[in-house]
């Protein structure tokens, strides 16, 4: 329930999102994580299939695993998910924090999806720290990579914001899932619905976890709902992000409190302690037999598209 139904007595949905494929781990972390067209179709199609409603999408290079923004490997995997599943369809405009702004949204700017990932401010996204873990690497890129985010930073400045909003939001209808990694990007969120940039429903993402942005703890889940409550009222609903070994910990957190959870091996390679997940579809699966054992219900692509009032799937360029 989001803080929009305070006290009312309706029956909870619970909205799963999954990433299934991303920029922020490399493939040498799991032998498991798709990265070729195909593998990114049928990961995506077999968690939806396992209680997914949105899929998160980025695109890598065939050959190297490399984050890319080539529409073209985006156009070998959209419509084989659409034609094999009702999920809505979310494509980064995140990217990595590595490619320029421009090829970051070339993709999502020509296929006019339902939905799309919006970063809401610049920030340090500090990956360096995985690199001391591993002694091999499947790539030569991978190691440099993660060194890199030592020195670069995530561009997301307001004109980018700007931009993205007219073009995709304006022009074309599609929604947003907004991430925040910070209060200070819920402050951001505040401030373009005070404008009338955004139109309520708005849906947050609560980023947490990601070294430069905020932790992953109980305490900061609180911090970010409340400040959500406080600067955007029942404007908004929120799903739970957590990096790394407290996804399912606080995304539980995150459905208690009434939100959402994502899930999906962008966001972690594991399944438990010390075990790598074997699919995207096996952390649905997980989430969604916590969630129901709750008494919540989750939610079906047709009710997302309701609740967030989404365009539909036969209105994207794919």
């Amino acid at each position: 329930m989001s803080h929009a139904h305070r006290g009312e007595r309706v029956q909870q949905k619970v909205i799963i999102t999954c990433a299934v494929t991303g920029s922020v781990h490399t493939p040498t972390m799991s032998p498991n994580l798709p990265v070729t067209p195909s593998e990114i179709a049928e990961a995506a199609i077999a968690a939806s299939e396992a209680g997914a409603a949105i899929l998160h999408l980025h695109a890598r290079d065939p050959e190297t695993g490399a984050p890319n923004g080539d529409i073209e490997l985006f156009r070998q995997f959209l419509p084989r998910i659409k034609q094999s599943s009702d999920a809505v369809l979310n494509v980064t405009t995140g990217g990595s924090s590595q490619m320029s702004v421009e090829e970051r949204v070339a993709a999502p700017f020509e296929l006019s999806p339902e939905m799309c990932s919006l970063n809401m401010g610049s920030m340090n996204f500090g990956l360096f720290p995985m690199a001391e873990r591993y002694s091999e690497w499947k790539h030569d890129w991978e190691k440099q990579f993660l060194e890199n985010t030592r020195s670069t930073f995530f561009r997301n400045t307001f004109s980018d914001i700007d931009t993205i909003l007219a073009k995709l939001g304006d022009e074309q209808g599609t929604r947003f899932e907004f991430e925040c990694y910070d209060t200070g990007h819920i402050n951001a969120v505040a401030f373009y619905l005070r404008q009338g940039r955004i139109k309520p429903p708005v849906f947050l993402q609560f980023v947490m976890g990601i070294l430069g942005g905020s932790d992953a703890s109980a305490d900061t889940l609180m911090h970010m709902k409340s400040t959500a409550d406080r600067l955007l009222g029942n404007q908004y609903r929120f799903s739970v992000l957590a990096a790394g070994r407290q996804q399912m910990p606080l995304g539980t957190m995150g459905a208690v409190l009434g939100g959402n959870v994502r899930v999906g091996l962008e966001d972690s390679l594991m399944i438990e302690r010390g075990k790598l997940a074997d699919s995207n579809a096996q952390q649905v699966q997980k989430i969604r037999r916590i969630v129901e054992e709750l008494g919540l219900t989750v939610a079906r692509p047709f009710e997302v598209r309701e609740i967030l009032e989404l365009k539909g799937g036969d209105k994207t360029g794919f």
